[in-house]
This record gives structure tokens, C-alpha cells and sequence, in this order.
């Protein structure tokens, strides 16, 4: 999916870039504390997010005044001011109905909305979001922070990478702090993050009159769960979900579950949401794990197994990738779209040469396959021929090697990865023959990537 950025001019003269995606009900997404429509598309967890979202409605995304391809030259940080950006993005496109989602420091501006409009809101969803911004840290926190922000930008956005974004890889942190600096310049982020710690709607929120969910993760480092399950408290009926999980951006780590609840909120269908639509599985499979473990002995054995899931799962984490489940010399997982496997896998592919150079003693020799269909969801685990396919094609993959079907080519054509074909291949129960692709890498400004 492609998003449409267009331009609307609030009634003072800012202009506020948003963006479209997809078909169906009106979702307005309204941005956290910064955020750059350009940058989002780029990154394949989050441009994943807002395309699940997008199957069944039509997203609106904006960049508030300040950041990313918004006007720049803001002065006025206030709740009230983030409203009537929301409200001139709405009013521009002529929503009548819609839901409204919440993330974060937006969380606040979406309950002003749905205060305000209770006729237009549909669903409120607020995610990672809070009722007094003055609790999120220590008086001392803030202070630092900010005064770390304006000091030093690239400092202070890879601080706030590792707050957001716990846990996560080397290259996920680089690009979260990269496109935090790239969103705002160090005095907006800081004005920003400021108007964070002074946003008070506690007394708007006995007011909600709309059906709401508030999703928290429990052990959520940037606005701690407390202030989640404090804001449910306060609203009228509202549905409390809480996750697990310890990174604030819904679209990172277990993006899946986020997803899930949004669904059943909205009442689309779950079931085709997660298992019914395409998706690309993907094997990794280590070479020989018996006879390893027969001759390093079990505890080695366990430490180079544990070193492979750890590769493994941080790629998943970053790409956008949901383990489903280990099988013993290896881990099954699956993704919304071919693309985003390729580029896992390809990333996992690299990890491990780095890993094997630095340990060649006791190297990782692994094979990666994708494969891609419609494979059946129960008991959370996937079964049907897709999945079959892709274990078979194990047997003959090389280690350190990407081997992919002929569907998950097509289903890339045109996006830069290249292949090597290795001809048609029988496998194990399938009466005919399978044609499989080397993934050599990709194409990069006419350059060819491995």
C-alpha cells in the first residue's frame, strides 16, 4: 500500500501534512510527540502497523505543527492547539463518522476530540496514553531529559531510543533515533516533550460519552502502566486491555496482539485479520544440530542454540515478524508481507556472517526458506500446505543460503530483491515440482545488495 500525503491550512495559517491508506471506515490515527509521514513508510514494522490497520479502513495520518512535513515554526505548545490541528485535518477531508486513535502524547487530543465531537467519534481507542502528563517521571527525570535534548540532539534522541524502544536491535535503535531527529529539530522535541509533562484531562474524562478502549503495555518504560490503568479508571465503561510488554510504540515488539484487540473493538473480522489473508512463512533451520550437540556436548550445544534464537528474534522485532513457534533446530515465523520477510531474513543472514566470523570455531551454519499462502490459524499456531511447502524446502536449502518459492518472487516483483533461480525441485508430498529462488539481496540505487 502506498499512503497519500497531501497538505490542509488550520484556520491561523499552519500548514499540516496528512496522509491516507487503504479503503473502508475512517480510522484517524493523531501522531504521538513527533513524527514525520515521509520517514514512517521507510521502516518496515511501522509501515506494516498502519497497513494491518488499513485492510479493513481508510487511515488518516498527520504530522502535528512542528514536525516532520508540517510547518515548522510552531510557538504555541498547548492541548488546545493539537486539537485544532486534528480538527482541521478532519473538517478538511469532511469526516462525518469516524473512530479516533489515540497513541501516546496524542492520547489527550483524542479525549479533547471525542469530548468536543461526541457525535462524529464512533470508537476511542487510546494506546500507551495517561490523564496527567505531570506523573509520567520525577520532577529530576524531566529536567534531565530535556536539558539532554537541547545539549545534544543525537545524544538525546539514541536516550530516548533505548527508553522507547527497549530491547530492541542495533539497527532498529539507529533508525528509531534517526527519525526522531529528522522529525524535529532539538528545541521543538524538547518544547514538545515539556508540553508532555503539563497536559492535564483529568476532569474531561467522566465527560466521554463514546465507547472507548485503553490498551497499555504493562511494563511500559516511557509512561508507566499505572497512568493507563488510572485513565480506564476514569472514563465511563471504558475497556481496559492490558498487554505484555515493555516498548511504548504499539508497531514494535508483540505488534500482533495490539492489532488483535483493535479489531474485536472495531468489529472487523479477527479471524481474516490475523489467518485468512496472505502470509509469508519463514524457516530457519540449523545444519546438523544432532551431530553438534553430539560433538561440542549439550551445554555448548544450548549456548549456540540460545545465540541463534537471539538473532533470530531481534530481527522478527525489527522487521516487523511473529515467532510462532521453535522447532527444535529452529524458529517458525510469519509476516504480513513478502517484502518484510525478504528483508529479515536477509538481515538475519547478515547477523550470522558477523556472528560466524567472530566465533569460527563454532560457527552458525543456517538455512532460511519462504514460502508464502494462506495458511490456517488455531491453537496460535498455522498449518495447511503453505506451511508444509516451507518445511519441505528445508531439506534443500544451503546454510547461510535464503531459498524462496516461486509465489514469494511474484509477490516482490518489482520491489528491487534479487533472485537466482535454481530450477524446479520435487519435495516430499507434493506431486509436482516446485520452482525455488535464491534471494541474492537487493538492488540499491542500481547497486546490487547481498
Amino acid at each position: 500500500m502506498k499512503q497519500q500525503i497531501r497538505f490542509c491550512t488550520t484556520a491561523d495559517g499552519v500548514r499540516i501534512a496528512f496522509a491516507t491508506v487503504g479503503e473502508g471506515s475512517v480510522l484517524v490515527c493523531a501522531p504521538g510527540w513527533v513524527s514525520h509521514l515521509g520517514l514512517q513508510w521507510e521502516w518496515p514494522a511501522q509501515r506494516s502497523f498502519y497497513e494491518r490497520l488499513a485492510r479493513h479502513h481508510t487511515v488518516v495520518l498527520y504530522d502535528k505543527h512542528g514536525t516532520g512535513l508540517s510547518d515548522r515554526n510552531r510557538t504555541d505548545f498547548s492541548l488546545e492547539a493539537d486539537l485544532r490541528e486534528l480538527e482541521t485535518v478532519i473538517d478538511h477531508l469532511r469526516l462525518k463518522r469516524l473512530a479516533l486513535f489515540g497513541l501516546s502524547q496524542s492520547g489527550p487530543t483524542a479525549v479533547a476530540y471525542a469530548v468536543k465531537h461526541p457525535q462524529r467519534v464512533t470508537h476511542l481507542i487510546l494506546y500507551g496514553a495517561y490523564a496527567r502528563g505531570d506523573a509520567i517521571a520525577t520532577d529530576e527525570l524531566k529536567a534531565s531529559l530535556l536539558s539532554l535534548i537541547r545539549a545534544h540532539w543525537g545524544l538525546g534522541s539514541k536516550t530516548l531510543a533505548d527508553i522507547l524502544l527497549p530491547g530492541a536491535d542495533a539497527a532498529a535503535i539507529e533508525w528509531f533515533a534517526r527519525w526522531q531527529r529528522e522529525s524535529a529539530t532539538a528545541e521543538m522535541a524538547a518544547q514538545l516533550l515539556a508540553l508532555n509533562y503539563q497536559i492535564e484531562v483529568a476532569d474531561l474524562l467522566p465527560r466521554l460519552r463514546v465507547p472507548t478502549l485503553v490498551i497499555h503495555r504493562q511494563r511500559d518504560r516511557a509512561v508507566p502502566f499505572r497512568l493507563g490503568r488510572e485513565l480506564a479508571a476514569l472514563i465511563p465503561n471504558a475497556r481496559f486491555v492490558p498487554l505484555e510488554g515493555n516498548i511504548h510504540f504499539p508497531m514494535f515488539g508483540d505488534a500482533d496482539s495490539v492489532l488483535r484487540v483493535i479489531a474485536e473493538f472495531l468489529g472487523d473480522p479477527v479471524t481474516e485479520a490475523v489467518s485468512r489473508v496472505p502470509l509469508t512463512i519463514l524457516f530457519t533451520d540449523i545444519e546438523g544440530s544432532t551431530t553438534l550437540t553430539q560433538r561440542l556436548g549439550d551445554a555448548k550445544a544450548q549456548e549456540l542454540l540460545r545465540s541463534h534464537n537471539a538473532i533470530v528474534r531481534d530481527a522478527l522485532k525489527t522487521h516487523g515478524g511473529s515467532e510462532i513457534k521453535h522447532t527444535g533446530d529452529g524458529i517458525m515465523a510469519s509476516f504480513p508481507a513478502a517484502s518484510l520477510a525478504i528483508e529479515c531474513a536477509v538481515a538475519i543472514r547478515k547477523i550470522l556472517a558477523q556472528y560466524n566470523e567472530a566465533n569460527p570455531d563454532t560457527p552458525l551454519r543456517v538455512r532460511l526458506v519462504l514460502n508464502a499462502g494462506e495458511p490456517v490459524a488455531e491453537d496460535e499456531d498455522l498449518f495447511g500446505t503453505a506451511v508444509q511447502l516451507a518445511a519441505r524446502v528445508c531439506a534443500h536449502a544451503e546454510p547461510g543460503h535464503i531459498l524462496a518459492s516461486e509465489v514469494v518472487r511474484q509477490l516482490v516483483a518489482g520491489k528491487g530483491f534479487l533472485f537466482a533461480d535454481r530450477g524446479e525441485t520435487v519435495l516430499q508430498g507434493f506431486e509436482e515440482p516446485v520452482r525455488l529462488y535464491e534471494v541474492r539481496g537487493r538492488e540499491e540505487g542500481g547497486r546490487k545488495s547481498n
